[in-house]
């Protein structure tokens, strides 16, 4: 096999069409490759990538062809999320799970796709709570390119760059606050007055709004 274990992972991880959808069993397609340079995993674990995939892996590696592993989903065409605006109730949830960054919004504000962005990936439907995500047929025209790849891949690295800044930060601020003075016994324990309130009307509105997702998911289901 060409080179050390580190350069041929970057080789294998350029084939991979990063997608980061998980689905190899892996956290991205990064750590699906190092898998495979390291003898961990085998070349067939990418539908996204499906039979072509497999192809460029084994031409690499100077092995001979598997058939794809289907019990890990299935090759198909691309696809995209799209939020149903009006149910959306602005939890983050989908933005905390998108590996490349293509949801855009605010915690309790209206969140959106970029569909050029967007990696067909899937992994935005799970975490929502209200069913508000649905994956649909890319644009017309549209497929998934080299070109796509690449840019999805400099995405996902800039997310798990700034994940860690943010982890850092965060670790400095409560290592800052665990070094600063106790508060004063009278004002420990202190709750502003009307945050008890307020904490009431969000847990209303979340449970509205799963109360809708559900009759949504049951009239999907009605015979």
């Amino acid at each position: 096999m060409p080179g050390t274990a580190a350069a041929l992972a970057e080789r294998i991880d350029d084939l991979l069409p990063q997608t980061q959808c998980t689905q190899c069993g892996f956290d991205g397609c990064r750590p699906y490759a190092q898998a495979i340079a390291d003898g961990r995993a085998e070349i067939d674990r990418c539908p996204p990538g499906g039979e072509a995939g497999i192809a460029a892996l084994a031409e690499l590696l100077g092995r001979a062809p598997l058939p794809l592993d289907t019990t890990r989903g299935l090759p198909g065409p691309l696809q995209a999320a799209v939020i149903d605006e009006r149910h959306c109730i602005g939890c983050t949830l989908c933005i905390k799970a998108c590996p490349v960054d293509a949801i855009v919004g605010a915690n309790k504000r209206m969140h959106t796709v970029l569909p050029d962005w967007c990696t067909g990936c899937g992994l935005c439907l799970p975490p929502c709570p209200v069913d508000c995500i649905e994956m649909v047929p890319a644009a017309p025209g549209r497929a998934w390119s080299r070109q796509d790849a690449q840019a999805a891949r400099r995405r996902h690295r800039a997310r798990a760059e700034r994940l860690e800044r943010e982890r850092v930060q965060r670790e400095t601020r409560l290592a800052g606050r665990a070094a600063a003075p106790a508060a004063r016994p009278e004002s420990a324990g202190v709750v502003p007055a009307g945050d008890g309130q307020a904490e009431a009307r969000k847990r209303a509105a979340v449970e509205r709004a799963l109360a809708l997702a559900r009759a949504r998911r049951q009239q999907r289901t009605a015979p």
